[in-house]
């Protein structure tokens, strides 16, 4: 048993919070491209790297859901009700802060 649940379970948690996350990014990589544009989100990617911990994120089952989800946040709360664009906040997530 690991953490009060058996092997099993636990990596079932762990492949249906991978594929929740696959489900979550990819509607929520189309709804940028729907409101950006591929060619304008191709010309204007940035050359980020994502953070160690969002990369560790895909062994705690659902915690790479949630960091997504938290992105769907920022966009709403911080950039389109401050009237700023999705543009704004791809570049925000793909540019290094200087």
């Amino acid at each position: 048993m690991i953490a009060g649940i058996h092997e099993q379970d636990l990596v079932a948690y762990m492949i249906f919070g991978l594929i929740m996350n696959f489900l979550f990014s990819i509607l929520f990589g189309l709804y940028l491209s729907k409101n950006i544009g591929m060619d304008e989100m191709i010309r204007s990617k940035g050359d980020k790297e994502q953070s160690l911990w969002v990369s560790l994120s895909l062994f705690i089952p659902f915690a790479k859901m949630a960091i997504t989800l938290y992105r769907v946040a920022i966009l709403q709360i911080y950039f389109l009700n401050r009237g700023y664009t999705h543009k704004e906040f791809w570049v925000y997530m793909t540019h290094e802060e200087k």
